[in-house]
């Protein structure tokens, strides 16, 4: 608190003394058995007047301890939430810091018991998602023991729709596990090359289905990150771009070097990205006109999955795109030395490992 806002506070106080003083002085000018000078009265509220902004002073100074503490922790922000309130020295402000560090108190309670309520949620979560996956198996299992009883359309959509499925629940899986990321990764040198046909393997019936092409272009590279995090990156993009191209067209997924890195890009010739979505297609939730509009299925947690998740192993994820002309989405793999300095290890600056 400066000194201005001090005396601000304390105007009734300063009126208070300097009235009176003037009451003080008309009572001694008009007593008939007290004869003071006007110079003497002068002098003596003068004196008076001195002794008072000393002591203004003085009470300011003696304060303001105590306003540079709690000026330090409005400077901390949240982080001052982490320390109790100290340095009180009247019953006024140990009156004041027994009721912050009361809020305190109750403000962590409230924070455990809201950590442990989302803990239980993420175990239910997780829980279920792997309990779901056993039925979901055994169903794939019962189609493809069918395969010649039924149609073959039929087959072809009940697989379908049995990877959607999946595919929802892993997106379950993986954003209840955005916050405990930094326990379930495993930094590693890859070759893209394998990976990128792991997850065309997986989406080959929707290649087949919608008679789109795939080309995989450029030489292999070497990348560090996680196997399971990038596939499930480079799956929502895959899907993503298997959902608005329309039959008969392509996908291209191609690999460059550059000075900053590795670049993974997967282009389609679909039916692109409106330029005032565009924006906005990696927001939580957002689904745009695409989703709005077309006969798919969207959720807008796919693209937000594979930026979060990109973000935290490093990787730079963005899109280029115009509307009825495709869409690119580049995956940059920096270089080493991009995250490893003298005096700060990033994420790659040694290899992490954690239970997968």
């Amino acid at each position: 608190m400066t000194f201005k806002k001090f005396l601000r506070d304390h105007l009734f106080h300063i009126a208070f003394f300097f009235g009176g003083m003037i009451v003080l002085d008309i009572v001694l000018w008009l007593d008939p058995s007290m004869r003071f000078a006007k110079a003497t009265l002068l002098y003596l509220d003068l004196l008076l007047a001195l002794f008072f902004c000393a002591f203004l002073v003085g009470l300011y100074v003696y304060h303001l301890k105590w306003y540079r503490t709690i000026q330090t922790r409005l400077d901390a922000k949240e982080d001052s939430l982490n320390w109790p309130l100290t340095g009180a020295t009247s019953a006024e402000k140990q009156f004041i810091q027994h009721y912050v560090n009361q809020l305190l108190a109750y403000h962590q309670q409230s924070i455990e018991r809201l950590i442990s309520a989302q803990q239980d949620q993420k175990n239910f979560i997780d829980g279920w998602v792997h309990e779901s996956k056993v039925p979901l198996a055994a169903t794939q299992l019962l189609i493809e023991s069918i395969e010649d009883q039924i149609p073959e359309d039929k087959f072809n959509q009940l697989t379908d729709e049995l990877i959607q499925i999946e595919h929802y629940v892993e997106q379950v899986l993986y954003y209840s596990r955005l916050d405990s990321f930094s326990k379930d990764y495993l930094v590693q040198e890859y070759d893209l090359k394998p990976l990128v046909n792991q997850i065309i393997r997986q989406n080959r019936n929707y290649f087949i289905q919608k008679h789109i092409q795939f080309k995989l272009l450029g030489a292999d590279q070497t990348v560090l990150t996680d196997a399971k995090w990038l596939a499930f990156i480079l799956n929502q993009i895959i899907s993503n771009a298997l959902k608005y191209t329309p039959d008969g067209a392509q996908i291209t997924v191609q690999i460059e070097r550059d000075e900053q890195g590795v670049w993974l890009s997967v282009i389609d010739t679909g039916i692109g990205i409106p330029a005032e979505d565009l924006p906005r297609i990696f927001d939580k939730g957002f689904t745009g006109q695409n989703g709005r509009y077309s006969n798919q299925r969207s959720t807008g947690l796919g693209l937000y999955l594979a930026r979060v998740l990109s973000e935290k192993l490093g990787h730079e994820l963005t899109v280029s795109s115009q509307q009825g002309s495709g869409s690119t989405f580049k995956l940059l793999f920096p270089f080493l030395s991009y995250y490893n300095t003298d005096d700060d290890d990033g994420l790659f600056g040694k290899t992490h490992s954690a239970d997968k």
